[in-house]
This record gives structure tokens, sequence and C-alpha cells, in this order.
């Protein structure tokens, strides 16, 4: 960032303190907090949450000393949401694989590097895993989502990524860009990623990518569960049933941005 003209710096840094604040709802977040995960001078940090709060970005509670995502973002999202948002598309899709399989399921969204979940939906199966639940992101390659998206991005796309990136220090050694090659061929091959226990010790995850109108993998629908509920004679059906569903959102998709269905 330090390469970048100053106004872009700031622009930036208020985009990270945001999308950290955002990981933190509804329970909120300290200033400490923000700092520590933007890697921010906690008075830099004050100072671009203060400036936040004025302008109606975020809220401040003064009993706790948290913040929270404010309501002109709530109003901007509101207006986005005609362009970008697919939750109601998604949801029967959503809550068919958690009734049908009785884990819990995902929608997950791209945006940039990383994958925002925006729908959770639980199955009857009684033991959860809780890694994933609406506002929680990961880079690509990172959880079953990320790396159905990342699989099916174009070659050259998909090397930038990989040569970029960073993983290990935070995600470990099943994360370096070596690991990582493997798991994008995996899924090439088998059309769906499997995630096997590689970010909490015994919570499995599947995940099939979602395709934009111009054949881009911009979603993921996921399912995550105990690993004793993903051996491989499962994993086979539960994949066949991601596939599925992620071809029937993908052709809704299309549909509505062909211009008869916005007449």
């Amino acid at each position: 960032m330090s390469n970048l003209p100053a106004g872009a710096q700031v622009v930036g840094r208020l985009a990270a303190v945001l999308r950290t604040v955002s990981t933190s709802m509804p329970e909120g977040i300290t200033t400490t907090e923000v700092a520590r995960a933007t890697s921010l001078a906690r008075p830099t940090v004050h100072r671009l949450l203060s400036a936040l709060v004025t302008e109606g970005f975020c809220d401040h509670e003064h009993r706790t000393g948290k913040w929270l995502l404010g309501p002109e973002l709530y109003l901007m999202g509101a207006v986005a949401a005609e362009r970008y948002d697919i939750s109601e598309l998604a949801r029967e899709h959503v809550t068919a694989l958690a009734e049908a399989t009785g884990e819990s399921a995902f929608l997950s969204a791209r945006r940039s590097d990383e994958t925002v979940c925006l729908l959770r939906q639980d199955g009857a199966f009684p033991i959860r895993s809780f890694v994933l639940y609406e506002g929680r992101r990961f880079p690509l390659g990172v959880a079953s989502a990320g790396m159905a998206i990342l699989a099916f991005l174009p070659e050259e796309s998909m090397k930038r990524y990989l040569a970029n990136s960073s993983l290990e220090a935070e995600y470990g050694p099943a994360h370096s860009a070596k690991e990582l090659r493997k798991k994008v061929a995996e899924t090439r091959k088998l059309g769906y990623a499997v995630n096997p226990g590689l970010i909490v010790e015994g919570s499995w995850g599947m995940g099939a990518a979602v395709f934009d109108s111009s054949g881009q993998p911009a979603w993921a629908l996921s399912l995550t569960g105990i690993h004793t509920r993903f051996e491989a004679e499962r994993r086979k059906e539960l994949g066949e049933l991601l596939l599925h569903h992620a071809h029937e959102l993908s052709t809704k998709l299309v549909k509505r941005s062909s211009p008869a269905a916005r007449q």
C-alpha cells in the first residue's frame, strides 16, 4: 500500500477497516481488535472509525466501546442488491441442500481475492460445524467454497493468484502454492471441492462453483459437517447434489441477466 498515492492509501485503509468491522457483525469489534486485524496503528484506526461514524458508515456503542456497521451502508447495500444480490434466487437451493443432506448448507460470494458467506441453513443432523457463518471471509483457496471458485477461474488468473498469495503462515502447509495447485487439479477433475478438515480438525466441507452470465465463478454452494458424515461413498453423493444445485442456480442467473428477463 505504501507505493500508492496518498488518497488511494486512505481509501485502502478505510476499506480494510470496514471489511474488518463487517466480519464482527452483529456483536461488533473494539478499536484494538480492528488495529490488530488490519496491522494499522490504534490511533490511526480510531481516527478512521470516527470519520466513518460521522458519515454514517459505522456506529459506535459507547457502553461497550464496540464499532458496528452503520445505516448508510445498509442504504447503499439495498440499492446495490438489485445488481449483486442473488440471495433470494439461491435460498431455495441452500434450503434444499440442508434438508436433503442434514448438513449445514451455505451460499458464498467472491469478492476480489476472498469469499464471503451470505447465507447459512442448518440441516437436521444435531452435530454442526460453525467454521462458516454469515459474514465470514476466507481467501480464495481456503475452505471448500474458496477452492471451488479458485479452481474454475481462468488459468492465468488462477496462476497469478497462487503466485502472489501467501496462505501458509495463517492456514498451514496444506495451503502452500504447491499444495493448492494439487487441490485445483483435484477439484477440476471432480467438479467440486473437498476440504478434509484443513481449517478445523474434524470439520469437513464440500463446495461447487456457481457461474455468472459471463461464465465466471462468482459464487459457491457448500456443505459442512463432521468428518464421519463425509466418508468416500457419501462424498460422491453429496458432490453430485452440489453440482446439480450449482448448475440450476447458474442457469437461473443466466436467464435473469438476459434482455428478455429485464423487459
